[in-house]
């Protein structure tokens, strides 16, 4: 029951703010007007014929595509910048890789040689040992 006078009296308050504004000078048409109102003074609105209105129609068209070429042309510029950013950061790391890469290969070559020295010498050694060791075992024979 309270939530039905509660509707009712909001209803009352919007009925008579109604009544209360349709004295004012809001004029309230039941039908559009069908004839061109006078000339506007400097107190009413300017009303703009239809040639006015395509005219600036025309213009704000324009305007507005000349906006969005500038807008795709900053876009544009935008991702060729971040594509260099990504590409010069890309090469950054490939160089840093490759210089990681030759110090690597020269401290391999240092050890292969170091390596290639040590199984020369084993060899060498391994041989005259060998070498001088059948020689007395065969001279030794005699």
């Amino acid at each position: 029951m309270q939530n039905g006078k509660y509707k009712l009296k909001k209803c009352a308050r919007i009925l008579s703010i109604v009544i209360l504004l349709s004295f004012w000078k809001f004029p309230v048409y039941a039908n559009p007007l069908t004839e061109q109102p006078p000339n506007s003074t400097e107190n009413e609105m300017k009303r703009y014929s239809d040639l006015e209105v395509d005219t600036l129609i025309d213009e704000l068209t324009e305007a507005a595509h000349e906006a969005i070429e500038q807008a795709a042309g900053e876009a544009a510029r935008t991702a060729a910048l971040e594509r260099e950013v990504v590409l010069s950061k890309e090469v950054y790391r490939w160089k840093s890789e490759a210089e990681t890469q030759k110090l690597a290969l020269g401290e391999t070559k240092k050890a292969g040689r170091k390596n290639a020295i040590i199984a020369g010498l084993a060899c060498l050694v391994g041989g005259l040992a060998l070498g001088i060791g059948g020689t007395l075992i065969i001279g030794g024979s005699r």
